[in-house]
């Protein structure tokens, strides 16, 4: 039984999300901050519990070869706790994050499903395209000060944010200069505790072309000194095409109102994705690692397979990124969202983009099949990208009924993923492989996507074989092409030709000759195998 201020020498045997070495003492797992997988380390046991412990480091003995040499820029990760991996090498990292997501899957017992090597862009700083700051004050040397950064772990209490690696440099900057105002305009910031005071936060975004929104949540109608402000702001940074403060006055940890109001600019800042336009607000969601975005959009798109005609069901779809991003010009496709604004912003991503044959309207995901009715539509194919939580039972059992032939889901949780993977396959829907995204490049976070696909009774044939009743010697004869075509013809009316057979042989991994069936030249067209 470990007990409270034990001192061990231990070995560092593992690395967790939370950034956590993880020890075995006696059997017992203990975590331990600052240490990384294959470090030895001196530790005290600073907390017990009934199934794990938490221990200090007093004295890292023997640093871990996975270990980067390079010193972070940032002063403050330690304290803030959102660079969880900024110790190790970023190949490492992406082994932890893989090994994550076969954990999750095991503990969930998914079987048989293959979890591929995390899909990077390998870019790990400067990638983050929003940020949202916490304000307040703090006395320093004497003096009151304006104080922006971030919450330190599993408290309220501010970080000030000098440099983080994971945004633009300009936001830094950008951070710098507005607390400077307000000391000098002597603007208050909002106490949680007295719940009176006026700047609430400070939240960024910007675009790939370096444009950024500004935007200003207040306990008020109004910012003071605004217009100082906006032409502090516009003159130092000529990159911010708009400002904007938006209202909260409510008692409450959600960091935005529901109502903006410009004071400087345009009303939205306007990114491309995926070779498509998109117009985004405050209120909007959009993916805060544009490149990574477009990584996992393309790896959705190859997923779907989307064939001419069919029909996209894009739920819990936002301002529309990523069924617009997948979709062709042509392509019929209907969005469905819970937040007003986001659907009419997706309205109007769609027409920004010719878009004339996608639909979006405002619901909740358990009310597609009522929207779909109206439209007089069905799905040949979905794709969802749900909260955390993941699907609730209601939407899987609407797609059960739907019976869409792929379902390509998008996760933030490998462990809600794995969850629901489980009441997919209750319904008859398989996946072979899991593909993690790394869109939150030294944090703990991890993006996954997987197809889940449904054999369609009336475009397969199920062969039941009794291998009691087959004679061996018979079963290992190989079927010649034409007892292949005669079978097919008894048993589904369909005639099929010796290309077909040997396309479909290749799919199923029965390899033929290297030269069998291949066309005469490099630029000849060869007909494909429908799908019945």
């Amino acid at each position: 039984m470990l007990k409270k201020n034990q001192v061990f020498c231990v070995p560092i045997l593992d690395l967790n999300n939370l950034g956590f070495g993880v020890a075995k003492i006696d059997g017992v797992s203990v975590f331990v901050a600052d240490t990384v997988t294959g470090d030895t380390a001196e530790i005290r046991i600073i907390k017990t519990a009934k199934t794990y412990a938490v221990g200090k480091l007093l004295h890292l003995i023997s640093p871990s070869p996975l270990r980067t040499d390079e010193k972070s820029k940032c002063t403050v990760s330690h304290r803030c706790g959102g660079c969880v991996y900024q110790s190790i090498s970023y190949d490492h990292e992406l082994i932890l994050k893989k090994n994550y997501v076969m954990y999750a899957m095991k503990k969930a017992g998914v079987h048989d499903v293959e979890v591929l090597d995390v899909l990077t862009t390998n870019k790990i700083s400067g990638y983050r395209n929003k940020a949202q700051y916490p304000v307040g004050k703090e006395v320093i040397d004497g003096e009151e000060r304006t104080v922006i950064g971030f919450y330190a772990p599993k408290t309220h209490t501010i970080i000030p944010a000098d440099h983080c690696d994971l945004q633009p440099p300009v936001f830094s900057s950008i951070v710098s200069a507005v607390a400077d105002f307000c000391d000098r305009y002597q603007i208050s910031a909002y106490s949680e505790t007295e719940r009176k005071g006026i700047f609430r936060h400070l939240y960024l975004r910007s675009t790939a072309d370096g444009r950024i929104l500004l935007c200003l949540v207040i306990n008020a109608k109004a910012f003071p000194c605004e217009d100082a402000f906006c032409r502090e702001m516009t003159s130092l940074f000529p990159q911010i095409v708009s400002i904007q403060t938006n209202e909260n006055t409510a008692d409450t940890n959600v960091i935005l109102g529901q109502k903006c109001r410009v004071i400087y600019g345009a009303d939205a800042i306007e990114d491309i994705l995926c070779g498509k336009r998109f117009r985004i607000s405050p209120l909007s969601f959009y993916q805060v690692n544009h490149d990574g975005a477009e990584l996992l959009y393309r790896e959705a798109k190859e997923l779907l397979d989307l064939r001419a005609g069919e029909v996209l069901l894009d739920l819990y779809c936002g301002i529309g990124t990523i069924g617009l991003s997948i979709a062709e010009t042509d392509t019929p496709l209907v969005g469905i969202e819970i937040v007003p604004q986001a659907v009419e912003n997706a309205k109007e991503n769609a027409a920004r983009n010719q878009m004339k044959n996608a639909q979006f309207f405002c619901g909740d995901a358990s009310d597609a099949a009522g929207i779909l009715s109206k439209c007089s539509m069905t799905a040949d194919a979905v794709i969802v990208d749900p909260p955390r939580k993941g699907l609730t039972p209601q939407v899987i059992d609407y797609l059960d009924a739907l019976s869409p032939s792929r379902i390509v889901y998008i996760s933030c949780d490998a462990d809600t993923l794995a969850r629901d993977i489980l009441r997919f396959s209750e319904v008859g829907y398989c996946t072979s492989s899991v593909q993690p995204v790394d869109m939150f490049s030294r944090t703990g976070h991890v993006e996954t996507v997987c197809l889940l696909s449904k054999l369609n009774a009336k475009q397969h044939i199920e062969i039941n074989l009794d291998m009691d009743e087959l004679d061996l010697t018979d079963a290992e004869k190989k079927a010649t092409y034409q007892e292949i075509t005669d079978y097919v013809l008894e048993h589904s009316g369909l005639k099929v030709s010796s290309l077909y057979i040997a396309q479909v042989k290749q799919q199923c991994g029965i390899i033929e000759r290297e030269n069998y069936n291949k066309p005469k030249s490099e630029d000849a067209k060869q007909p494909q195998c429908p799908p019945d």
